[in-house]
């Protein structure tokens, strides 16, 4: 009765504002097993106000003076995003558990986001499909592909009919169609490449990339949005692929990381985008991610000074910069950093104390439920078949430390001595320049570096395991 008559209130407030007449929307919730005492409200990355939980665990806030677009709930490193317009009295619950399975909108403005994360769960479930698809003619896989658009335009167009949504809404849905149409067709040649079936790529009908011509590679209003970043990534890619096999047709293995290739990313970046914006952001999210992946240090700092010589946003320069440096920090034979963590007795103790032997130490997020969960199952399956290697696993969330003791607990992890969490995330974090969150360090018994970039989940990972143990 209590969550009704809340719900009810905040629906009688919001009733007596029309969206024509209103100029600001309200945003309410109530959160399940909180991780922190408060939501922070975002509009773009700007940071609208901190808002207080009730003893309920609720909280609902009036957004003044609103401009209408997608704005983002931030709980406990848990993030959303919500379309808000003028008028609009939105409210959710969620688990923070299960946080995207549990997350239920009601209230006016519902409709349309229920739409769109149902569009989004579709698109995740195409891009199976896609992959799959790949390996046909590119006839044939464009006429996969043109019917999957479709059924969702029909989709788009039952749904305007029923509903008579807003040109802002319709905007981004048919945006959302579109650039997911576009982002399928840059995927088509970029995993035959992958899979070195070079044949199909060259086979590419002429006009595959017609719509190019048509495309604005400077959307401000849209370059935070998922889908239309992936297909910048994607074109991008494709782009820089055809221009470097000009010059480099013998490059073969390896490519993603290859240094001139990753050049040719950026220069196609710099000569595609004229927003300053956009153009900082791609720069810095393309830099970091060759930076993440390549195992040749000496390279580093080729990209990092094409980098620094393109963009004009001193915070990333100044990011790239100190992660390049951690990084060099890592290479194989350096010692271990001293870093503070936690563990489930609340006692602090130095990472080194616990590594006497060959050990893999990986890292998770409450961002990524699943995630955890894989790496481990994973772990623990590999600490079977090598019983010899420690696996310590480390939580790098900047918040309430109870959490993290939280999931653990939930989980039933067998293996909670080796469950540790940061004591300074977010300087520790930037230490061991752990991005992405694959990221996994193998280190020997007397704190020698031996892989500072590794992944649990590669093909070769357990070979890297046995040079681990036969290094000595």
């Amino acid at each position: 009765m209590k969550l009704y008559l809340y719900i009810l209130s905040i629906s009688l407030v919001a009733f007596s504002c029309g969206q024509k007449s209103c100029s600001y929307a309200i945003l309410g919730g109530e959160i399940i097993n909180k991780n922190a005492d408060f939501v922070v409200l975002l509009y773009g990355k700007q940071v609208i106000d901190t808002v207080p939980l009730d003893k309920n665990n609720r909280f609902n806030y009036k957004i003044k003076n609103l401009d209408a677009g997608f704005y983002t709930f931030n709980h406990g490193n848990e993030i959303q995003k919500v379309l808000l317009e003028p008028g609009d009295s939105l409210l959710f619950r969620l688990n923070t558990l299960e946080f995207d399975e549990s997350l239920v909108y009601t209230g006016k403005g519902a409709k349309k986001n229920n739409y769109l994360i149902n569009d989004f769960i579709q698109n995740e479930i195409d891009e199976k499909r896609i992959y799959k698809l790949c390996m046909l003619s590119p006839e044939a896989y464009v006429k996969h592909i043109d019917s999957m658009r479709d059924i969702k335009n029909k989709k788009l167009k039952h749904f305007q009919e029923k509903n008579i949504p807003s040109p802002l809404f319709n905007k981004i849905a048919q945006a959302n169609i579109d650039y997911n149409y576009f982002s399928n067709k840059e995927a088509f040649p970029f995993l035959h490449y992958r899979r070195k079936k070079r044949k199909q790529q060259d086979n590419v009908p002429d006009n595959f990339y017609a719509y190019r011509q048509n495309i604005n590679y400077n959307d401000a209003f849209l370059i935070n949005h998922f889908i239309y970043r992936s297909f910048l990534k994607r074109s991008f890619k494709n782009i820089a692929l055809s221009n470097h096999l000009k010059h480099s047709s013998k490059t073969k293995d390896h490519i993603w990381t290859n240094c001139c290739f990753n050049l040719d990313q950026l220069a196609v970046i710099d000569s595609l985008v004229q927003d300053e914006t956009i153009k900082n952001q791609l720069l810095y999210n393309f830099s970091l991610n060759f930076l993440h992946k390549n195992n040749k240090i000496e390279n580093n700092a080729k990209v990092v000074n094409y980098f620094l010589s393109k963009s004009t946003d001193t915070n990333n320069n100044a990011e790239i910069s100190s992660y390049s440096a951690s990084i060099n920090q890592l290479k194989p034979g350096a010692t271990f950093p001293s870093i503070a963590l936690r563990n489930l007795d609340n006692d602090v103790v130095n990472i080194k104390s616990i590594i006497d032997k060959p050990t893999v130490v990986y890292f998770w997020s409450h961002n990524n439920k699943n995630y955890f969960r894989n790496t481990h199952k994973r772990a623990s399956e590999l600490h079977v078949k090598y019983p010899e290697i420690s696996f310590i696993s480390v939580n790098i969330d900047d918040y309430n430390k109870d959490a993290w003791a939280t999931t653990l607990k939930k989980h039933k992890q067998d293996n909670t001595n080796k469950e540790y969490v940061f004591e300074s995330p977010k300087e520790s974090v930037k230490r061991l320049a752990v991005y992405p969150l694959t990221k996994t360090i193998l280190v020997n018994k007397e704190h020698k570096i031996f892989n500072g970039h590794a992944n649990m989940f590669s093909k070769n990972f357990e070979q890297e395991l046995l040079g681990l143990l036969n290094q000595f």
